[in-house]
């Protein structure tokens, strides 16, 4: 059986959906909760908790609680990498016209903004281990962020790893001022003669950092996915390891799986 506080969630939450509560629209006051559903403050407060971790209202000091706009969703599918390998060997002029963030998200790429910074790290155990290569070996280290630009939160805090020495021959490999590259990785890696023959992904949830929580603008309870990915060449070597953070409210990821006939 329904709590009470579940009880006048539920219902706000529909008003929300069917919209007879709009985005940007302020709730009652929890005064005028209290009244309207004959219940304590401290069960109007738990029902105001649940849809603010859902991500369906911001509460703002001083002024109540408001319907969150809704913001732009990632889904994110396993097809995705095919798709990328496909264009990697495309012109120029072709792969100029979209990426994966398009892909994942419907929007064109003069809806985003993109910003990506490269530096020089050494490989620290974790990472190390999962290249096959000792710690301290020097790597190129990828940071991305691409948001909505009618946004202000990115929809993902990207860091990838290339091992310097296996991209180097390509100098413009290691010059963050040839972002956003067109074709990204799969075609960066083209450029030095190494072709990706599968992708491993792994997902884990925890709540997010303070840092995370604040710079994907994130509502209070709402988890980060995260996902380690790492591509390996035809000879079964890892040529580049990525770590996404995904926030919770906005990412949806859809694996397909197709199986052969007996």
């Amino acid at each position: 059986m329904a709590k009470e506080y579940e009880r006048i969630a539920n219902d706000l939450r529909r008003s929300i959906r069917d919209g007879d509560l709009k985005p940007g629209d302020r709730l009652p006051s929890e005064a005028e909760l209290v009244e309207r559903y004959g219940k304590s403050g401290p069960t109007v407060q738990a029902a105001l908790r649940v849809l603010q971790y859902e991500g369906l209202i911001d509460k703002q000091h001083g002024r109540g609680s408001f319907v969150r706009r809704p913001r732009s969703t990632v889904l994110r599918t396993n097809e995705r990498h095919q798709w990328e390998k496909d264009r990697a060997r495309e012109a120029e002029e072709h792969r100029l016209k979209t990426g994966a963030t398009e892909y994942d998200t419907g929007l064109k790429v003069d809806d985003l903004v993109f910003h990506a910074s490269y530096k020089e790290a050494e490989a620290s155990k974790d990472i190390a281990d999962a290249f096959g290569v000792p710690a301290g070996t020097a790597l190129v280290e990828r940071t991305y962020r691409t948001r909505y630009a009618a946004e202000r939160a990115p929809f993902a805090l990207v860091t990838s790893y290339l091992v310097r020495d296996m991209v180097a021959e390509n100098p413009d490999l290691l010059d963050e001022t040839k972002e956003p590259w067109p074709g990204g990785t799969m075609n960066q890696l083209h450029t030095v003669g190494i072709e990706l023959a599968r992708i491993e992904e792994r997902f884990t949830t925890r709540p997010p950092t303070p840092e995370e929580a604040e710079e994907l603008e994130l509502p209070p309870g709402m988890p980060v996915l995260l996902a380690r990915k790492i591509s390996y060449d035809t000879n079964d070597r890892p040529v580049e390891i990525s770590d996404i953070t995904l926030p919770g409210d906005r990412t949806h990821v859809h694996v397909v799986t197709h199986l052969e006939r007996w």
